[in-house]
């Protein structure tokens, strides 16, 4: 009787300790990916509010009409097309193009 009891006492506790483990375990996951949820969202919220100000600042008529009054009092010059990049990567390109061009002339006046 007495050893039935230690026994039963010793199985309940070994099954409370594995399934308190388990369930901790799960837990820590969940809380794992909660924290990288609420980083992503964090994120994207810094993004969108930042969206929003160029957005409110770039489509306002008043900073638009500032824009124009002083391109009218300094000498308004338009930009060619070819200074106008698509990427950052074909701005490079030229740019490294560029420098290659003047590397070489240098060479050859040194010659």
């Amino acid at each position: 009787m007495f050893k039935i009891k230690i026994f039963i006492s010793i199985v309940t506790f070994s099954l409370l300790l594995i399934i308190t483990s388990i369930i901790k375990n799960q837990t820590r996951e969940l809380e794992k990916k909660i924290n990288n949820l609420n980083k992503i969202i964090f994120l994207k919220e810094i993004d969108f509010n930042e969206t929003q100000l160029d957005y409110t600042y770039l489509t306002s008529p008043l900073i638009i009409e500032n824009k124009i009054k002083r391109l009218d009092v300094i000498e308004y010059i338009p930009m060619e097309y070819s200074k106008i990049f698509i990427s950052m990567n074909s701005f490079l390109n030229l740019q490294n193009k560029l420098v290659n061009k003047t590397n070489q002339n240098e060479k050859k006046k040194k010659k």
